[in-house]
């Protein structure tokens, strides 16, 4: 791309040196950095490029956009922005010419249930015999491949890479997991969004965003920045249970589509049973009530699939199409998911990491829970993160007949500190404190008889652990199921 226009989305900038007539890449990375490139230097929570410039320029970088002038060898321009984050965003939507333009964009925000109505939304759209992107926690899915990206919503430039593949592999639409990180931080400009789809706000992220409020407001950004350009067929699926919802309503201007089970909503859930590994319900729909069977399990899951049904009602599909395409869904890796074992026992695999997701992973177990029996509930969080989040989720947990307290990723934190400040929120005795998560795992096999029911919680899909710097393999099931093996066999 010709420099001089690229850099043109930049109205506010001081150039240094001779520009080079073209630029062949763009990137944040020195290691990834190719000839005649233009680099970006992007302040992150550990390091910062500006001190990364130099590599860049002598694995052949031309140009260097930067927040101050740096003192740099070799043959090179610098640019000085006052923001690189925000130049970051335009330069990237230029560079790939506004990929999400030619694509029905849909991005998902909340604090639990974005993956689940992603991945629904995504599988509903394949479904069909649609061409259809997913990117999100569990990664970024293409065309039935799903490749590892390293944040829910992932910087400006690889967000803009990823659209421009879909594009050019022929899909038709994106689904996007919204991160309130990714929308305060600006990893999101560039891309305009189609359809704008809330789950609900509950306790997390305060270690960043600092109240409630503050971390409300991030979300509503996706709902804010949908614009005004009429001409477009946008539209907004938010909860109706949810007192955020009023608030997001107000912020957008296009139309607004609402689900839920207990306010009045345009589509809405009666009559839920969960039963033999099913979950049954009525949905009711502008066209009347419909009954629904569904191997997709607990209420939360209810609300994840009256989202997608407006979502696609929305878009003109029909409703028996929309039913049919409900009742095919398979269980959304790592969410409540069942793992598979001839052990006299009922495993399941969740990503539950927040109070309110605890507390729901619960009610998704609990009605098939036999009296005789014990629901067991290990529950982790990660280190060095939000650390007011952790006795709310241990008294949610305390619902269960045995808690297991453990981390997530504890990075640099001592397993006791995590712990510790878990145990604050037990409501009774009949819990235990191991903070090696693989040896809690164990634990858990190890106190359970068979017909109980265990719970993981907090990794879900992962298959990985965080400790230190490293990321370590870990997979609860794996170790669940051997050690289940070594007890039962």
């Amino acid at each position: 791309m010709y420099t001089e226009e690229l850099l043109s989305v930049i109205p506010l900038k001081t150039v240094i040196g001779q520009l080079p007539n073209t630029v062949k890449d763009i990137s944040i990375d020195s290691r990834s950095v190719q000839p005649k490139s233009l680099f970006i230097c992007i302040k992150g929570y550990t390091v910062d490029g500006h001190d990364f410039a130099q590599k860049a320029v002598d694995a052949g970088a031309t140009v260097v956009v930067a927040d101050h002038e740096l003192q740099l060898d070799g043959e090179v321009a610098q640019v000085i922005v006052n923001d690189t984050d925000r130049a970051l965003g335009l330069l990237a939507a230029k560079f790939f010419d506004y990929p999400s333009n030619d694509l029905t964009m849909i991005g998902v925000t909340g604090t639990n249930g974005k993956t689940s109505v992603s991945g629904i939304i995504h599988h509903m759209l394949v479904g069909m015999g649609e061409r259809s992107a997913l990117s999100g926690t569990i990664g970024f899915e293409l065309n039935g491949v799903l490749y590892e990206s390293a944040n829910t919503t992932n910087d400006a430039l690889s967000t803009q890479q990823m659209i421009f593949r879909a594009k050019m592999e022929g899909c038709r639409t994106m689904v996007m997991e919204v991160s309130s990180h990714g929308l305060a931080l600006g990893r999101l400009a560039g891309v305009d969004y189609d359809v704008a789809v809330f789950t609900n706000l509950t306790h997390d992220h305060l270690d960043f965003h600092g109240t409630m409020e503050e971390y409300g407001n991030a979300k509503g950004l996706l709902f804010s920045q949908l614009g005004q350009d009429f001409t477009k067929n946008k539209y907004v699926v938010l909860n109706a249970d949810d007192p955020w919802s009023e608030r997001y309503a107000k912020m957008t201007s296009y139309p607004v589509w609402t689900y839920g089970l207990k306010n009045d909503a345009i589509f809405r859930a009666e009559n839920c049973s969960y039963e033999d590994g099913l979950t049954t319900f009525d949905m009711i729909t502008p066209e009347g009530k419909f009954p629904i069977s569904m191997k997709l399990l607990g209420e939360f899951n209810v609300y994840n699939v009256l989202a997608a049904a407006a979502v696609f009602y929305a878009k003109g599909i029909a409703i028996d199409v929309i039913i049919e395409l409900i009742e095919d869904l398979a269980p959304i890796r790592g969410r409540m998911e069942r793992v598979k074992t001839d052990l006299p026992l009922q495993i399941f695999i969740d990503y539950a990491h927040t109070p309110d997701a605890i507390e729901k992973a619960i009610n998704a177990a609990l009605p098939y829970k036999k009296p005789e029996n014990k629901l067991i509930f290990l529950i982790g969080t990660g280190g060095n993160r939000d650390k007011s989040k952790r006795p709310a989720m241990a008294e949610k947990a305390s619902r269960a007949d045995y808690v297991i307290l453990t981390t997530d990723d504890p990075r640099f934190e001592e397993y006791d500190s995590i712990t510790g400040d878990l145990a604050k929120g037990m409501q009774h005795e009949n819990y235990a404190c191991i903070g090696d998560r693989a040896e809690a795992v164990r634990h858990a096999i190890s106190v359970a008889e068979p017909g109980d029911i265990i719970i993981f919680a907090g990794k879900g899909h992962e298959d990985y652990q965080i400790i230190g710097n490293k990321k370590l393999p870990h997979s609860d099931a794996e170790i669940a199921v051997e050690a289940g093996r070594i007890k039962f066999v």
